[in-house]
């Protein structure tokens, strides 16, 4: 991920470059479904608050976020909530935080928006001048803790916060609370009608052992520590929420081309949600084409689903400095790499500034990510035959055999003003598309 990653996995031999072609959607990696067996796929971005707490938390988030991200097409949110502000004090949950979650969903509801929410940490928690775990939750047996700050993702290897995850995988007290965490947020907002899902604990990491290079420690920690994690949480859910979709994360170490030491999640209705990151580009550097980042990635994070079954959506990706040279390349890239495996995206962050954010104060997109938004079908009543899109000449094409009762939903940037749509084997009504079950429908889409 960041400058320290980098030099730690330097090791790690990403395969050569190779140009990046037209492929087929991997037939054996399932894509996501909605409860009406249309096949789904999720555009959209992180929102987040991570500056206020207590009274202001989730005041940096406005109903404008959701309403702009609609605009453009976007249909998805991965919201970042955080166990610090749901339970400051052990045993008592916040009501106004839950309300605030709440007014939340009710913006994404209204603008058709479907959100994950994530337990968010970064570093652990505010113990070490983070967000995410309790401070009443850390133990650190005494270890030492230096703060990077030029650096805080280096933060991760220090010795007090590597044990700290270990006592939260390992500590029978901790791994109750975190249930009963998740029994509440799940008991909550099990019936919203705009949550999609629960992200159990964003980029989890662990503690090395003595003369463990970082990618085996990943594999391990993912193995021992963090597959037993997730059965525990999607239990917890599971008593309180029968449907939700629950994501899942590998370490971040995915991204350097490491595929992941995670086990069978053993529930039905499991997404694999890595991050895309990579560690150059994050420590400043620009893109480069020839280092087959890219294709090292894709080969990573399609082994798990490919294995255990189970859709992917991608749960945070996007460079800091977007308008290098050659990240236009990364984008037009990138974007061809996740729509070939992935059911979905949320690139990082929907906010309105600089650094991250994908617009500007006034709400244009900043250099590079208009790419991100593009026409595509979110929902499809039936099987997908081919699904493309050319963004040079700004052409979308669908083709599917339709099944059942339900229309497929179009989604188009700019609330479809300029793109012209054409339908064969069916009949259009807005973004809609009705037909006949057993219809082979074909649906273009061009720019202007």
């Amino acid at each position: 991920m960041r400058r320290l990653l980098a030099v730690l996995v330097c090791s790690v031999v990403l395969a050569a470059a190779a140009p990046v072609r037209a492929q087929p959607r991997p037939v054996d990696i399932p894509r996501l479904a909605d409860d009406r067996g249309r096949t789904l796929t999720l555009r959209g971005w992180n929102v987040e608050d991570k500056t206020h707490r207590g009274e202001q938390a989730l005041s940096a988030i406005t109903e404008r976020h959701f309403r702009d991200m609609r605009v453009q097409g976007f249909d998805f949110a991965r919201l970042l909530v955080f166990w610090d502000d749901l339970e400051p004090v052990r045993g008592r949950y916040s009501e106004t935080y839950l309300r605030k979650i709440e007014r939340v969903l009710d913006w994404a509801d209204k603008h058709r928006i479907q959100v994950l929410i994530d337990a968010h940490q970064d570093v652990f928690g505010p113990a070490f001048g983070h967000r995410g775990v309790p401070e009443w939750a850390t133990r650190t047996d005494g270890l030492p803790f230096t703060p990077h700050p030029d650096d805080w993702f280096a933060e991760y290897f220090e010795p007090a916060v590597q044990r700290a995850f270990t006592h939260l995988y390992e500590d029978p007290d901790l791994r109750r609370a975190q249930a009963r965490m998740w029994r509440v947020l799940a008991g909550r907002f099990e019936d919203h009608p705009a949550v999609l899902g629960y992200d159990l604990i964003n980029e989890p990491m662990g503690e090395l052992r003595e003369g463990e290079d970082l990618p085996t420690a990943a594999r391990r920690i993912e193995r021992d520590q963090l597959t037993a994690m997730y059965n525990r949480l999607a239990d917890a859910v599971r008593s309180v929420d029968d449907d939700n979709w629950l994501f899942v994360e590998p370490t971040p170490i995915v991204g350097e081309g490491v595929p992941t030491g995670l086990g069978r999640i053993e529930d039905p209705r499991v997404v694999y949600a890595p991050h895309f990151y990579n560690a150059a580009m994050e420590a400043g550097a620009d893109y480069d084409p020839d280092a087959g980042w890219i294709e090292s990635y894709e080969a990573a994070v399609t082994a798990y689903p490919r294995e255990y079954g189970v859709p992917v959506v991608v749960g945070e990706w996007g460079p800091l400095n977007n308008s290098l040279p050659n990240m236009g390349r990364f984008y037009r890239e990138a974007l061809a790499s996740l729509a070939r495996y992935g059911s979905g995206w949320a690139g990082y962050v929907w906010c309105y500034g600089g650094g991250y954010c994908a617009v500007d104060a006034d709400g244009r997109f900043r250099t590079n990510k208009e790419q991100t938004a593009a026409p595509y079908a979110r929902a499809v009543a039936g099987t997908v035959r081919e699904e493309s899109w050319d963004p040079v000449r700004g052409v979308y094409r669908l083709g599917y055999e339709a099944r059942g009762s339900y229309a497929t939903e179009l989604s188009l940037p700019s609330g479809g003003a300029a793109w012209r749509v054409t339908v064969s084997g069916g009949v259009r009504v807005g973004e809609r598309v009705h037909a006949w079950p057993g219809a082979r429908v074909r649906i273009t889409v061009n720019r202007g």
